[in-house]
C-alpha cells in the first residue's frame, strides 16, 4: 500500500492544473502585479523590435504593452514547466510504485503527460473567456520531453559515477 501513496503526486499536481485550466483568463492575469508593483517600462526599447503571430493573435509590445507581451513567455513558460513537472511526477510514481524499468517509466511518463494536457486543451474550451489551442498542447509535450531528457542526462551520469 505505502507504494502507491507516490501516484497522489501525479494525481495532486493534475488537479492543480485542472483547477488553474478551470479559471478563467481573468482570474489569472498578471499584468496588474507587473504595472503596479515592478516597473517594466524600462524593457521597451529591448522588445519592441520582437514580434509574432501566436494563435491568430499578434504578440508584440505595441499589441499587448511591456507587461502583457511579458506575461505572454510567463504563461507560455509556464506551460512548459507545469508539464515538465507532471512528467517527473509520472515517473517517481511508476519507479516507486510499479518498478518499471527506466526506459518503460520514461515513455509512459512521457505518453501519459501528453495525453493530460490534450485533455486539458479540451477542458479549456468548456471555461469562459479561455480557448482550447494546439500550440499549448505542443508547449505542454516540449515540457514532457525535456522532463525526459533531464532525467535520461541525470540516469546517464547516475550510472557513470563509481559505485
Amino acid at each position: 500500500m505505502k507504494k502507491h501513496i507516490f501516484w497522489l503526486l501525479p494525481i495532486c499536481w493534475m488537479g492543480i492544473i485542472f483547477y488553474s485550466s478551470h479559471q478563467p483568463y481573468e482570474n489569472q492575469d498578471v499584468k496588474p502585479l507587473l504595472n503596479n508593483f515592478i516597473n517594466v517600462s524600462f524593457l521597451e526599447p529591448y522588445l519592441n523590435w520582437l514580434s509574432f503571430t501566436y494563435h491568430e493573435s499578434v504578440v508584440s509590445v505595441e499589441q499587448l504593452g511591456v507587461a502583457g507581451f511579458i506575461e505572454f513567455f510567463i504563461r507560455k513558460g509556464a506551460h512548459v514547466s507545469v508539464f515538465l513537472v507532471l512528467c517527473l511526477l509520472f515517473y517517481v510514481a511508476f519507479r516507486k510504485a510499479g518498478k518499471q524499468k527506466h526506459s518503460k517509466a520514461l515513455i509512459f511518463s512521457l505518453f501519459l503527460t501528453v495525453i493530460y494536457a490534450i485533455l486539458d486543451e479540451i477542458h479549456q474550451g468548456f471555461t469562459p473567456n479561455r480557448t482550447p489551442y494546439v500550440g499549448d498542447v505542443i508547449l505542454d509535450s516540449f515540457g514532457a520531453l525535456l522532463a525526459v531528457g533531464l532525467l535520461v542526462l541525470f540516469l546517464k551520469r547516475k550510472d557513470r559515477r563509481p559505485r
